[in-house]
């Protein structure tokens, strides 16, 4: 009897894992994950490649990549520190506006339901009043 209860128990973990990973949230996390990290590819290699050779040749032909403070047998690369934060600014500005625009679309959506309603609300009334008045 006890093997019987073994054998349910882990098909219904099983089934539970199942609905749980097919869950569509769960999905568009993975899919955002991977094309954040795409996303993230691009970003970098605009910084790395287009964005810092001219801003490095503006300050004088300073390359970020090799900036670095050698200090006894440790070395702090701060270039590419310097690279990262600008790397990190463009991904997060690019995901404000992102954001941004998905709460544009959601409050136009929310006005538009809220436009809608009142008017069917204001057709209830006028229903209201005709049926009303039939009465009388």
């Amino acid at each position: 009897m006890k093997e019987r209860t073994k054998k349910t128990k882990k098909q219904n973990f099983l089934v539970e894992f199942k609905e749980f990973a097919m869950k569509g949230n769960v999905i568009d996390l993975a899919v955002g994950i991977v094309i954040g990290g795409a996303f993230g590819k691009i970003v970098s290699s605009f910084v790395e490649d287009v964005l810092m050779p001219p801003l490095g040749i503006l300050l004088g032909g300073v390359n970020f990549t090799t900036l670095s403070l050698k200090v006894g047998e440790a070395s702090f690369n701060y270039g590419a520190f310097i690279q990262t934060v600008v790397d990190f600014v463009i991904i997060a500005f690019a995901i404000f506006l992102l954001i941004k625009a998905i709460n544009k679309l959601k409050r136009n959506n929310e006005e538009a339901e809220a436009k809608a309603k009142k008017i069917e609300k204001e057709e209830v009334k006028l229903l209201r009043e005709i049926r009303d008045l039939l009465k009388k």
